[in-house]
């Protein structure tokens, strides 16, 4: 019997962005913002721009756990938020490069494998 894949919707997709405004100042904090940072890029998330950071969940669900997990990294000091937008929603993105307009990432294949 032959299985047929459903394509993800591009409104149950969803993107978890993480913005946030760590302090530098102490050599404490330094190391307090190079942990969470690197503890995001460990999670799977993709650097946007700086302090601004992204990652692609099939649906919402799937990324309440992330979000725990990254809510318990947050530094003292630190101003951290996380969004969520559809899929759809992040495709109408407009991405400039100076005066230049660039394509919007795509999702990752539906399964990845580390």
């Amino acid at each position: 019997m032959k299985q047929h894949r459903r394509a993800f919707s591009e409104y149950k997709g969803m993107w978890l962005f993480v913005l946030f405004d760590l302090p530098v100042t102490t050599k404490k904090a330094r190391k307090d913002y190079s942990f969470f940072r690197k503890k995001l890029i460990q999670y799977g998330f993709s650097m946007l721009q700086f302090s601004v950071y992204a990652r692609y969940y099939h649906c919402e669900e799937s990324s309440q756990t992330e979000r725990k997990r990254i809510q318990s990294l947050v530094p003292t000091n630190g101003h951290v938020r996380l969004l969520t937008v559809t899929d759809k929603q992040f495709g109408k993105m407009q991405n400039f490069f100076g005066k230049y307009e660039e394509k919007t990432e795509k999702p990752p294949p539906q399964l990845m494998l580390f």
